[in-house]
């Protein structure tokens, strides 16, 4: 077998790993899956696993950095041929609803990852956090863009009602809560507009 065709299906094994692990740790919860799960679901043996990742952590990172780019690559694309910061807001937003209308929405990875790494010095803690941190820092300086008043608040502010509708929209109905999230982004670029 050539060096090409087997870094091909150790990359085929690495996506395979990565892919079922994302969508069991999801659905499920970190903790309460079991690296022999998601090896045997994944179709790969034990050694496969540590090849490419150290470890069950490594593995979750893994999970994370996937759905953070994944977020950003949505932002970005959601903000492709807007004009005005509040339309890539309302951009953004619609994206967040989509995800809260989706089959199998289960809240946001960040904020079950958070409440399964509490400490803050956590390597899985900080990878959620620099993902909100990222998430602020793209909602405030768009907000910047409107009006005078500083826009931390007013960024702080969307994040928040993300969040409760990231927690509410797999616990109520979606089409409710998307409407409410999108009505309360609209009081926020009004605020920000006056």
């Amino acid at each position: 077998m050539s060096q090409r065709t087997r870094e091909g299906s150790t990359s085929e094994a690495r996506s395979r790993l990565l892919t079922t692990a994302t969508r069991i740790f999801y659905a499920e919860g970190i903790h309460s899956v079991g690296v022999d799960r998601i090896v045997a679901e994944a179709r790969v043996t034990r050694a496969t696993l540590y090849r490419h990742f150290t470890g069950k952590e490594d593995l979750v990172l893994a999970y994370l950095d996937q759905a953070d780019r994944d977020l950003r690559a949505q932002a970005e694309a959601a903000q492709a041929g807007e004009e005005s910061a509040a339309d890539k807001v309302r951009a953004i937003c619609r994206t967040i609803t989509a995800g809260i209308r989706s089959p199998g929405f289960r809240g946001c990875a960040f904020l079950n990852a958070a409440a399964e790494y509490p400490d803050p010095d956590h390597p899985v803690h900080r990878a959620v956090l620099a993902h909100r941190q990222w998430f602020l820092d793209t909602v405030t300086g768009l907000l910047a863009q409107m009006g005078n008043a500083p826009a931390g608040p007013s960024g702080r502010h969307l994040v928040m009602l993300r969040d409760g509708a990231m927690a509410s929209g797999c616990l109520s109905d979606p089409e409710l809560v998307s409407e409410t999230f999108l009505q309360g982004v609209e009081g926020i670029l009004q605020a920000r507009s006056a």
